[in-house]
């Protein structure tokens, strides 16, 4: 039986979760990094008998503070916990982020969260970890009060490299942007999904001769628009279906907003309000705009091929 994590909202935690090692961050897309610090926290749990904790936060602070960012994420809030789960984190606190969060001093954070609510015996943070009113709290003063007077340690592990880059959300955020998918997949050890409801659209795809599940990206990263290889897991089946998809803004039918259309092989069914998993293979080409249907028919079937040949 697989265990299940448990999640809060607050930092009033069960008895068994207070003291435990407790991983601060955002954890965007969970990549080769991110997967490095907790393996590393799993050696502590071993070594020391303590469980796993996350602290993160929802919305991520620099969308809270940016409302003009409206395609940032890598990966939605339930893919991040399933994630969490498979690493072995025993715990996940997603705190709301909001005014008056925000306001917390820094000191306040750390003496009445992290020492008084979550007593927390190690705290995982990167080097650039900022924190409390006007991001004021660094590391060091977490390091100072470590020494002072709070019974914690601050673990702050080196960043990882590849090919002398810092493996970060940052980094696959513009690499998704570049259509650099094969790197984008690398560092996240998976293939990098979108999980959306399939809502019902103009039938376009259909009336052409190619019928598309539709779904709203909301706010994950918008990747190179274009046409990728896929394969689609169906919420509630164990069945994985290959297909090809556009990512983008459908230009040849002068269309403005942001959508991913699927079209699977070999599949009959209703999806509509269905929960739809999209692993992106393989990027094919970038969006372009075609100069009547039959050239854009022409060139799918092309596309088709190419996306059938992916493993």
């Amino acid at each position: 039986m697989v265990k299940l994590i448990k999640l809060y909202s607050n930092f009033n935690l069960r008895t068994e979760h207070k003291g435990s090692i407790i991983l601060i961050g955002n954890f965007d897309g969970l990549h080769l990094g991110h997967q490095k610090l907790f393996a590393l926290a799993q050696h502590y749990k071993k070594k020391y008998s303590l469980k796993i904790g996350v602290l993160t936060f929802e919305p991520m602070p620099k969308m809270y503070f940016n409302k003009n960012i409206k395609n940032f994420r890598i990966s939605n809030q339930k893919q991040k916990i399933n994630i969490l789960n498979k690493l072995n984190v025993d715990f996940v606190i997603i705190k709301k982020f909001d005014k008056k969060f925000s306001k917390i001093k820094s000191i306040d954070f750390i003496q009445n969260i992290l020492k008084k609510k979550l007593q927390a015996k190690f705290i995982f943070v990167s080097n650039n970890f900022r924190f409390g009113n006007k991001r004021k709290g660094d590391v060091k003063q977490l390091i100072k009060f470590e020494k002072e007077k709070f019974n914690y340690k601050i673990i702050k592990p080196k960043p990882l490299l590849i090919k002398r880059k810092i493996v970060s959300s940052s980094l696959i955020r513009d690499y998704l942007q570049k259509g650099k998918l094969k790197e984008v997949n690398k560092l996240l050890n998976r293939h990098w999904s979108i999980k959306g409801k399939v809502k019902k659209g103009k039938q376009l795809g259909k009336k052409i001769g190619f019928p598309t599940a539709n779904i709203d990206i909301k706010d994950y990263v918008l990747a190179c628009p274009g046409v990728y290889a896929v394969r689609t897991k169906i919420a509630n089946s164990s069945r994985i279906v290959k297909g090809i998809a556009n990512l983008g803004f459908r230009p040849t039918f002068n269309e403005k907003k942001i959508l991913l259309e699927v079209h699977l092989f070999n599949f009959s069914g209703n999806l509509y309000n269905k929960d739809l998993t999209v692993e992106f293979l393989k990027f094919i080409r970038k969006e372009k705009k075609f100069r009547n249907i039959k050239q854009l028919q022409r060139q799918i079937k092309i596309d088709l091929l190419s996306a059938k040949k992916t493993k």
